[in-house]
């Protein structure tokens, strides 16, 4: 290993898993209400599509939020910043535990999002700080194993709370939103101490590794784009934010309903906790395995488009398989896939802007994305309150991603023809 790889692995053992295990809180926090649905729809007597909307509707306000807070991180830094988010996130999730109409669970859902817009953009805006292009799919996808391991704990443990029924006279759906919305408050605090606002002000680092990291982002960085109203404008960032918007339908939609869909098989309400588990796994291993696998390769696309593909292929699986078996296992490769492509994707985005260009360009792919956190559940709701089933929302998430592959393969296409840009050197 050179020096060089030695300070960047260095960097990654420090940042990574701490703040994986921020977004593992936060993206908890934000899932947590499919778990709850489990009971909490009959005790408020809510519609299936009362739910999709309550559910989906954070997505809203987390995406119109992502290009704002981003320029706010850039002039508070980032420790204080995630500090001020964390504990604002914290508390509306656990005033969750008290909703009683549509309204206010509408309204609660909205303002979780607002404040919870600035996190995500914020640490990948971030970890562009301390990484080079070709260490950072490995990276994102270290950070987003998050997601998956929010499934993998989180669903266990809301089944199980959910077993709270009754206790201090308050619904199992209660005792979930409060407890789960504890450690946010809590590890607010751990991000001032912990959590360096770039390598310039890490502790843990020499003169002489600062420098390096430094030196070795500046060849990234000359080739990139810089401007913030250009990288607003770049049609490159608004084809990877709809095939983004694709991906996030298909991805919150199956996580959102898939423990409601498993109670309607006929699982309890722990058991389908365990059910969302079990491909939460599979997603752990997929993600790292294919964002290594794109790192390795210098690819992105085609890793992109493939994962979109099968995403499309569960889908449609799910909608016209024969028993709850097969369409159970169909759904399970739906719910893998969206999480393995999300750091191709993010990398993509990246590649060809920095510096303010890249807060600014990331947060506005990451908003036109993250609507279709409201479109995918939603759609799912209202259709299955019109039609009885989830075949024809199934086939609608189906016919979204092969929508992303397709913009994904012909902006792959447009950027292998675009010449690259010249670098002077002085």
């Amino acid at each position: 290993m050179s020096e060089q790889d030695r300070v960047f692995a260095k960097c990654e053992w420090r940042l990574i898993p701490f703040t994986a295990l921020l977004y593992l809180v936060s993206y908890v926090d934000r899932v947590n209400v499919g778990f709850a649905a489990l009971t909490m729809n009959k005790d408020l007597a809510f519609s299936p599509r009362t739910y999709g909307f309550g559910a989906g509707v954070l997505f809203i306000s987390f995406s119109l939020g992502q290009v704002p807070a981003n320029m706010v991180l850039m002039r508070m830094g980032a420790r204080r910043w995630l500090f001020c988010i964390m504990s604002a996130w914290g508390a509306l999730s656990a005033a969750t535990a008290f909703v009683q109409t549509p309204l206010s669970f509408y309204v609660l859902r909205f303002f979780l999002g607002a404040v919870e817009s600035g996190f995500f953009v914020g640490v990948i805006f971030y970890l562009s700080l301390w990484f080079p292009e070709h260490r950072r799919a490995r990276c994102i996808a270290g950070f987003q194993t998050a997601i998956p391991l929010a499934f993998v704990l989180g669903g266990p443990v809301s089944g199980l709370l959910l077993g709270m029924e009754g206790v201090l006279g308050l619904h199992g759906w209660q005792w979930l939103f409060l407890i789960e919305g504890l450690p946010a408050l809590l590890l607010a605090f751990a991000v001032l101490k912990l959590l360096p606002d770039s390598p310039a002000h890490a502790s843990w680092l020499s003169a002489e590794e600062k420098g390096m990291i430094a030196s070795r982002l500046a060849v990234d960085d000359a080739a990139k784009e810089c401007d913030l109203w250009p990288a607003l404008r770049d049609p490159r960032v608004f084809a990877l934010g709809l095939a983004l918007f694709g991906t996030i339908c298909a991805g919150i939609g199956i996580q959102l309903w898939l423990p409601l869909i498993a109670q309607g098989m006929g699982y309890s309400n722990t058991a389908s906790g365990f059910v969302v588990a079990l491909p939460a796994v599979l997603a752990i291993g997929a993600m790292i395995l294919w964002g290594r696998s794109s790192d390795r390769r210098r690819e992105r696309v085609w890793h992109a488009a493939c994962a979109m593909l099968l995403t499309a292929a569960g889908f449609a699986f799910a909608s016209v398989a024969p028993n709850d078996l097969i369409e159970l296992a169909a759904l399970m490769v739906a719910f893998v896939s969206p999480i393995a492509v999300l750091p191709i994707l993010n990398t993509l985005t990246l590649s060809f802007l920095r510096g303010p260009a890249a807060a600014a360009g990331f947060a506005l792919y990451n908003t036109l994305g993250l609507l279709g956190g409201f479109a995918g559940p939603y759609v799912l709701g209202a259709l299955k309150e019109s039609t009885g089933t989830y075949t024809s929302g199934m086939m609608a998430l189906a016919f979204g991603m092969t929508i992303s592959a397709a913009i994904v393969l012909a902006l792959g296409r447009a950027m292998a023809r675009r010449p690259a840009p010249t670098v002077h050197l002085t």
